[in-house]
Parts: structure tokens; C-alpha cells; sequence
């Protein structure tokens, strides 16, 4: 399985002088605890990180000072996050089409080995796998403008999305080319893409971890 890490992001949230990912965390940087999670894990057989084309330097001293014998590309990340996962799609375009490929954001450094197993498990019997958790909050839809509630959607099958998101490759490959025929294409996320896109093809949601947590903010950090 290839391993995609999504480092494209500036941190503009954090309100710090460097994207979130190079942030100090536990004697290392963010992106290299989740370099590493990938690079052990025995179902990932090559990993590339999509980095800020201002950062493509910085990201490149980090990798030669650290062995990761599964890293073998850098790649150019895109204005916004489905840019950067269309970018990775690119640079393999002339991979077998049943290659698996995931998607991870680099802002999750505590992605468990369980996790990323489970998602290779499920990627076995399904064409694209989500990690989610349930809910545990009451979520609320609300309109826009108004700011006024206008619908409780049952609790009991909503779930927060985390990554990885991994998918065969001519799958996820598929949904972005008719996505680019949208002239209102927007997405936050791969499965999202998938979903609209591609409805034929089902997202198997296997379960999360509460660890795995997204750093956004500083005090994230903490």
C-alpha cells in the first residue's frame, strides 16, 4: 500500500511562523512522527509526502536526516488540500490501476499501527475505507445566514471523520476526473470526493481512535 502524507497546508490557524506540521511535538517535529507511523507500518510498502512548494527545501533536510527506507518522493502540494491529493494522484498516474493508495493528513502525528492495519485490512474487501468515530456530541445543522437550527440529525449514525482515507487507485483516480468537470467543485476531503462523484462505489467506515486526534490549533499542542 502506498502511503500519501498530506503536509501541503501553511498552518494559518496556528498563528506561528511555519506550517503546523514542522512544529515541535515531543522532541520532533509534527511530520516526522507521522513519517515514521507509515514507514514501520508492514502494510505500507512505499510512502510520499505532498509538501508547500515554499517548504519543498526545508522538507528535504528533514528526510536526509532521518532514516525512512519506505520515503521515496517528495511531492508538490497545491493551493488547497484536494489539489494535493490530485497532485499525488498525478505522480502516479502510470501505477497498476488496483494499487492501493491512502491519504493521511501530516497534522495527525498519533495515528496508531492498529489503525493504519485496519484500513489495509479493509482496502481487501472494499474499494475505498474511511476511519471515523461516533459522535458523541448532539449535532446540530444550521442555516447559514439565519444562524437559526433547522434540523437534529440523529446522533446515533453520525460519525467524525479522521484519516487515513484509502482507496484502489483507479477508484479515487475516477472521482477526481469527474470532479474537475464540476465548475462548483469543492471537497475537504478524499471519501467526500468519492461520495458525490462516484455514489456506485460504497465507503467502508471502519473505527477510529480518539487519539487520533488533528492538530489545528496551538493549544492542540499541549
Amino acid at each position: 500500500m502506498l502511503a500519501i502524507l498530506l503536509a501541503g497546508g501553511t498552518g494559518s490557524r496556528m498563528g506561528v511562523d511555519r506550517p503546523k506540521q514542522f512544529l515541535p511535538l515531543q522532541g520532533r517535529m509534527v511530520i516526522e512522527h507521522s513519517i515514521e507511523a507509515f514507514d514501520k507500518a508492514p502494510c505500507v510498502d512505499e510512502v510520499a509526502v505532498v509538501v508547500h512548494p515554499d517548504w519543498l527545501d526545508f522538507m528535504s533536510e528533514v528526510v536526509a536526516r532521518n532514516h525512512w527506507p519506505k520515503l521515496r518522493r517528495l511531492i508538490r502540494g497545491g493551493s488547497e488540500r484536494y489539489m494535493s491529493s490530485l497532485n499525488a494522484i498525478k505522480a502516479y498516474a502510470d501505477a497498476p490501476a488496483d494499487r492501493l493508495i491512502l491519504f493521511h493528513d501530516a497534522a495527525r502525528p498519533w495515528v496508531s499501527q492498529e489503525i493504519i492495519a485496519r484500513v489495509g485490512e479493509g482496502l481487501q474487501h472494499a474499494q475505498a475505507v474511511g476511519v471515523g468515530v461516533p459522535s458523541t456530541d448532539t449535532i446540530w445543522q444550521v442555516d447559514p445566514n439565519t444562524h437559526a437550527i433547522v434540523s437534529v440529525p440523529d446522533r446515533s449514525t453520525m460519525y467524525r471523520a479522521q484519516t487515513p482515507q484509502a482507496f484502489r487507485l483507479s477508484v479515487i483516480a475516477e472521482a477526481y476526473r469527474r470532479a474537475l468537470l464540476d465548475p462548483d467543485f469543492c471537497a475537504t476531503d478524499d471519501c467526500g470526493v468519492l461520495l458525490r462523484y462516484c455514489p456506485e462505489i460504497p465507503i467502508l467506515v471502519i473505527p477510529g481512535d480518539e487519539q487520533n486526534k488533528k492538530i489545528t490549533f496551538a493549544q492542540d499542542l499541549l
